[in-house]
């Protein structure tokens, strides 16, 4: 990653632990001050006093649940108000893997609320600053499951209402960062597989036990996500090797979009 002026900031989300942890560890050799926000106060100050014992960086702790909607407002308001922001990563989530049937009415309203509605609250927060300065990024972090619709489940796991927010923060981000061309500021959906991190043993699942291949680490994930930026990758895939395979994905939205804009229904509804 290209250095950031001491004197810049950034905020992640969900920086008690896994990727969130790795993103600000790596952050503090870059940036003068560091955001941590998530709703583990302990894990948080013992992250701040552990970088700030290893980097000349201001820590700020910052406890908010981000699905309690003062709680976001008052991260709204710390993002807005920084005129130091070059970066925001959108680390925040949880998985809740069951059938949808089997999802709890409010733990499925919580997923939308922290990975989809706060991803875009804080985008929004962070994003009139970023272009009045004419620089900075914005790491929202997706999965690899945003593009598993067409897949079974099983073997994939009950994932309903999670993949569809990580489809939304692609769709969201890709946009986004189109219209944000050529104001300095980018965006990128960051979409890994398996990390290993706390994420699946909240869940009480044991990830060495799911298909998709081997666990990546979560310094490795993040280390790809920022070469990505550099290298202009909107939608970072960190173990793709073939970025290729994302174009096809494009191309073949495209022929969709084309081949349905006649206005007329297609053959086979008529009766």
């Amino acid at each position: 990653m290209k250095p950031a002026a001491t004197d810049s900031s950034a905020l992640v989300t969900g920086a008690s632990s896994g990727l969130g942890a790795a993103f600000a560890r790596r952050l503090a050799r870059d940036f003068g001050r560091l955001i941590l926000v998530a709703r583990r106060r302990e894990r948080l100050e013992a992250l701040a006093r552990e970088l700030k014992s290893a980097h000349p960086v201001e820590v700020e702790v910052l406890v908010a649940d981000l699905t309690a909607p003062d709680q976001l407002g008052r991260v709204e308001a710390r993002l807005a108000a920084d005129d130091r922001l070059e970066m925001l990563v959108n680390n925040a989530g949880f998985g809740a893997y069951m059938p949808f049937i089997q999802l709890d009415a409010d733990r499925a309203e919580e997923l939308l609320r922290l990975q989809a509605l706060a991803v875009t609250r804080l985008t929004r927060a962070a994003l009139p600053g970023m272009i009045t300065r004419g620089r900075g990024d914005i790491i929202n972090v997706a999965s690899r499951l945003a593009f598993s619709a067409a897949l079974p489940t099983p073997p994939l796991p009950g994932r309903a209402t999670y993949a569809a927010t990580k489809a939304y923060v692609v769709t969201f981000t890709r946009i986004l960062n189109s219209e944000l061309r050529d104001s300095g500021v980018r965006a990128q959906a960051l979409c890994p597989g398996l990390v290993r991190t706390e994420f699946h043993e909240r869940m009480g699942v044991d990830a060495s036990h799911l298909p998709g291949g081997s666990i990546m680490t979560p310094e490795a994930c993040v280390e790809a996500s920022l070469a990505g930026l550099q290298l202009g990758e909107v939608v970072c895939v960190p173990a793709l090797d073939d970025p290729e395979l994302l174009n096809g994905v494009d191309a073949a939205h495209r022929e969709l979009l084309e081949h349905s804009a006649s206005g007329q229904v297609a053959e086979r509804y008529e009766t």
